[in-house]
């Protein structure tokens, strides 16, 4: 499938910004799921510092600004061609070790809630405990915009049922760790059935497994990924793999808009 993708994230602030440094993991790289045909990350009102590869193989830019003008835009777009592997991605060139993903993080710590999810897991076979623990959370964590924030944890979000993709993401991550398996996060694009215009990305977790590598599952929608996604960046957890971060010094008051396009 090809997937035509934009990207547009715009901040704006009532009065000079002292200083603001922003971190861009918007770039997709070509690998066992797609082909990036075209990209391009454009920004105004920002200066480009230092492109590298961070700790996870991330494609990275770091931006900043100071003074006028009142708006950064970050536009990123581009053409990714997509193939269907069944939710397995496989091995990948990452320098990272395994080791490195199965480490809690302070979103991904497992209490008693991830535990009692782990105990409720009764199919046999690898795969299919890892589906089930997926069902489970699709079940147990109904998907409400709104209900949680950055710094939600995977515990906070299954103790009160309802969250976003990060969370169902962070929840699987805690569970699949505590089972045995090394977890990362993966940030991305789903191109939706109804609606090409969304207001976020989309994320969803993998886990490591014997003899296939690195397997998706994406919680949030009870599936593993297929052709509809596409995949910029990876990491131990949200913080890791998010697509725009930063710091901002002084008291402008800032404000922020997403808008995001994915379509066929």
């Amino acid at each position: 499938m090809l997937l035509k993708i934009s990207h547009r994230t715009e901040y704006s602030y009532d009065s000079p910004v002292n200083y603001a440094l922003q971190r861009l993991r918007l770039v997709p790289r070509t690998g066992p799921t797609q082909k990036v045909i075209s990209w391009a990350v454009e920004v105004e009102g920002a200066r480009n510092e230092v492109r590298f590869k961070d700790q996870f193989d991330n494609e990275t830019r770091l931006v900043s600004a100071h003074g006028a003008p009142h708006v950064i835009s970050i536009v990123a777009e581009g053409t990714v061609e997509t193939h269907d592997k069944s939710g397995i991605y496989g091995r990948d060139n990452s320098l990272a070790p395994l080791w490195l993903f199965e480490t809690e993080t302070d979103l991904t710590a497992a209490g008693p809630g991830v535990r009692k999810l782990i105990k409720s897991i009764k199919a046999a076979g690898e795969i299919d405990r890892l589906h089930e623990l997926m069902q489970t959370i699709s079940q147990q964590v109904a998907y409400n915009i709104g209900a949680t924030g950055p710094e939600t944890t995977a515990e906070q979000a299954l103790a009160q049922g309802s969250g976003v993709c990060q969370d169902h993401a962070h929840v699987f991550i805690a569970a699949a760790r505590l089972m045995g398996y090394p977890a990362r996060y993966v940030s991305g694009y789903l191109m939706m059935d109804d609606q090409v215009e969304q207001v976020a990305s989309h994320a969803w977790a993998e886990a490591n497994v014997d003899g296939l590598g690195w397997v998706t599952f994406d919680a949030a929608n009870g599936i593993s990924t297929d052709e509809r996604y596409v995949r910029i960046a990876v990491g131990r957890d949200y913080r890791d793999a998010m697509p725009v971060s930063g710091i901002r010094l002084g008291v402008a008051d800032e404000r922020l808009a997403v808008r995001i396009t994915v379509e066929q």
